[in-house]
């Protein structure tokens, strides 16, 4: 095993547009650009991991990954992952940390994770310790800033009657007024027992999501996720001592370091690191580990596919996060049952690939190979 390379590296770009309209306190969710790197390895072992954009910037992950990146796994062995992942880091030192390396980095790892688990026979949750095989699911399909209050509850319902444990409401709208009317017609709606969660999406400043906080209490919310800009660790550690809500944060964070900072001041209740923003499932599980070491839970951030595996490898995953977002280029689908997802039991990451849908919808296909 140890005498397996990388032989070539395919890179490719697919534009999936949402199945519904999805928009929030700051922005719109235009396109996701799935990035798919695929390393082919001298064992006969194809690999694919994946990363994503919302919109904007595919195109200089791709050009990242193709001019920089994907040439220096030529020739290596995938067995290393841990020091391929810092030396790429090191190697992109001058744009790190932020979000184009990050989403480049996940493409690589997540590629060198699947190969592992693919190597030894092994689903990626099992490899990574086994530690539970289903995790409770909340949806935020049907939460959307947009939606009308009659909508927000029709939509609760309908989630609760499907299954789901919780649900995820967009806060942020230009009067505190109009977000307590929203959360107060769906919680008297689903009960008590059904979870409702909130995001803000960094909508917020200091004063108005104190105010906001304030005016939410007894609504039983199971947290305010981003609730101001995510470089704010101060003014995030402020909120908590000023409310009993949870504070989520972790989406818009790119390093381990960041969220280390966040734990270390008791800035938060709850991290949702996002494996392709973070720079793939090397930090992500340590980011996961770290948390554990706090007794703070971990709620990942979109990516449910892979995302469910990464829950059902540790201790401290709290929920997995409904939003498909591979159904047009995949075979495979998470398995729910019960307001449960359940870990794959496949080979790899868990995710079969409709080679035909990508090869129809790919906007680039680029190969990478010794010269």
């Amino acid at each position: 095993m140890t005498d397996v390379v990388i032989r070539s590296v395919t890179l490719r770009k697919v534009d999936l547009p949402p199945k519904v309209v999805r928009t929030d306190a700051i922005q719109s969710f235009v396109t996701q650009e799935t990035l798919l790197l695929t390393l082919h390895c001298s064992d006969g072992i194809d690999a694919t991991g994946y990363a994503y954009t919302i919109g904007t910037g595919g195109t200089s992950v791709i050009a990242l990954l193709h001019d920089h990146l994907a040439p220096r796994l030529i020739g290596r062995s995938p067995l290393d992952n841990e020091a391929i992942w810092k030396d790429l880091f090191y190697f992109t030192h001058a744009t790190a940390v932020g979000a184009i390396t990050s989403l480049a980095l996940a493409c690589v790892d997540t590629a060198l994770w699947d190969w592992r688990a693919r190597s030894q026979h092994l689903p990626l949750w099992r490899l990574l310790g086994g530690a539970q095989a289903q995790v409770p699911v909340y949806t935020t399909e049907g939460g959307w800033l947009q939606l009308s209050t009659t909508e927000l509850v029709e939509q609760a319902l309908q989630a609760q009657s499907q299954g789901f444990k919780g649900a995820k409401i967009k806060i942020g709208r230009p009067h505190v007024s109009e977000d307590v009317a929203r959360l107060s017609a769906v919680r008297v709606a689903v009960g008590p027992s059904f979870d409702l969660m909130t995001d803000a999406n960094q909508g917020f400043n200091r004063a108005e999501i104190v105010r906001r906080a304030r005016a939410f209490d007894g609504l039983d919310l199971s947290w305010i996720e981003e609730p101001m800009p995510a470089e704010d660790v101060s003014g995030h550690r402020q909120l908590r001592e000023q409310t009993p809500i949870p504070i989520a944060v972790g989406e818009s964070m790119y390093h381990l370091s960041q969220f280390r900072e966040y734990l270390e001041q008791s800035a938060c209740s709850i991290v949702q690191p996002d494996v392709a923003r973070i720079g793939g499932i090397t930090p992500w599980i340590k980011v996961a580990h770290l948390a554990e070491g706090f007794d703070v839970p971990v709620c990942p951030h979109f990516l449910m596919e892979l995302h469910v595996s990464l829950c059902a490898a540790v201790p401290n995953a709290a929920w997995v996060e409904y939003i498909p977002q591979l159904d047009d280029i995949t075979t495979s689908r998470i398995v729910f049952k019960n307001g449960f997802a359940h870990a794959p039991n496949s080979a790899g990451l868990g995710i079969e690939w409709d080679w035909a849908a990508i090869g129809r919808r790919a906007s680039i296909q680029q190969e990478i190979k010794k010269s």
